[in-house]
């Protein structure tokens, strides 16, 4: 007669199969992670090699900021770019404004092929990077600030504290900080997802997915691409698709540069950190108001709405020399969209800048 089999024993061979599998799972996790973290490394040694610097690295007390200036004459343009977007954004405007004065674009923090920045984002400390940037660079004033979207803040409040410096202002399609000065529950939460979003997309780009993402997307694959999107943010091709679209604007040549430089965390540092202090900088801008000596021009998108019309119609007529025009064949990227409209907006400014013989 058969001895019972004691209950542990009948428990392990239940257990130990489920034990087994798991276990094999966290093998292929860690090995996939690992491969990922090697795969991040050598892609990221390499881009280093294809696409160095295009302009000088220059030291602002212990960071460097990457700054690209061409051309000759004055005023000097400076851009300023969008919320998550680098000096490659202006690449068609900055070569056509430097055939008639000098034109300067750079990275701020965390961005392009800027150093990055751990501590969290402040109008006074974006502010005094730009200055100490424009400093060590040796480029002297007054300046043309041309700035898009979220940039428009900055510029305002440079020129709001140094407006000695300033030859004029141009906000193409800004932000205004009434929109984010006092955010309600819905944008809060949509900013509060963003910047998570953003953090998550530092992680994954840290162990490689964003870089096997962007280069089957980049290499004609959609599924893979949209299912990777799904999985890590809930959303899909709509983002992605949006995205490239905005970005197949600009020259072919600067594709793969922005492609590697957003398989980089800091890059997601960057815009996860712009979005949290969002409603800080758009406070301090709300508080702030461009001196009316500062000529204004302002492009707004043809579907701008009746109340940022008004708030930019008010603007301008503040300035001693105001001019608000609407891109009829443009959305919010008028730059891309229409650059001719905003380089023949800039060559009016800088030649009314310009003394008179």
């Amino acid at each position: 007669m058969d001895r019972p089999r004691p209950a542990n024993s009948v428990c392990a061979r239940i257990v130990s199969p489920r034990l087994s599998v798991l276990l094999v799972i966290a093998a292929v996790l860690a090995a996939s992670v690992l491969f990922g973290i090697v795969y991040q490394a050598i892609g990221t040694a390499r881009d280093r090699g294809r696409f160095p610097p295009l302009g000088r690295l220059v030291d602002i007390g212990g960071r460097r900021v990457h700054f690209l200036d061409r051309g000759q004459g004055s005023p000097a343009v400076v851009f300023e770019s969008g919320i998550s977007a680098s000096s490659l954004n202006w690449t068609h405007l900055h070569a056509d404004v430097s055939q008639f004065t000098r034109a300067c674009a750079y990275d701020r923090a965390s961005l392009g092929w800027s150093d990055s920045l751990e501590a969290p984002r402040t109008a006074a400390q974006l502010i005094a990077d730009l200055h100490a940037m424009l400093v060590a660079s040796g480029i002297p004033g007054p300046y043309v600030l041309v700035a898009h979207s979220f940039g428009s803040l900055l510029v305002g409040l440079y020129a709001a504290k140094y407006p000695q410096e300033i030859a004029g202002v141009i906000m193409i399609d800004p932000l205004s900080p009434q929109d984010w000065l006092n955010p309600t529950e819905v944008q809060s939460k949509m900013l509060r997802h963003g910047a998570a979003l953003a953090r998550r997309g530092a992680w994954l780009a840290r162990i490689g997915v964003v870089r096997f993402a962007l280069s089957l997307l980049t290499g004609g694959a959609r599924r893979v691409p949209k299912s990777i999107a799904r999985l890590t943010s809930g959303r899909g091709e709509s983002v992605i698709s949006r995205l490239v679209g905005e970005v197949g604007k600009m020259p072919s040549e600067v594709w793969p540069i922005i492609q590697a430089q957003w398989c980089q965390p800091k890059s997601f540092h960057g815009l996860a950190g712009a979005l949290e202090s969002l409603p800080a900088i758009s406070a301090e801008a709300a508080r702030s108001e461009l001196p009316a000596s500062v000529p204004l021009t302002i492009l707004s998108a043809k579907n701008s709405i009746p109340a940022q019309a008004a708030e930019r119609e008010s603007l301008v007529g503040r300035s001693v020399r105001g001019r608000h025009i609407i891109a009829e064949k443009s959305g919010h990227w008028i730059h891309l969209d229409e650059p001719a409209l905003v380089i023949a907006e800039i060559r009016a400014m800088v030649e009314a800048a310009r003394p008179t013989v």
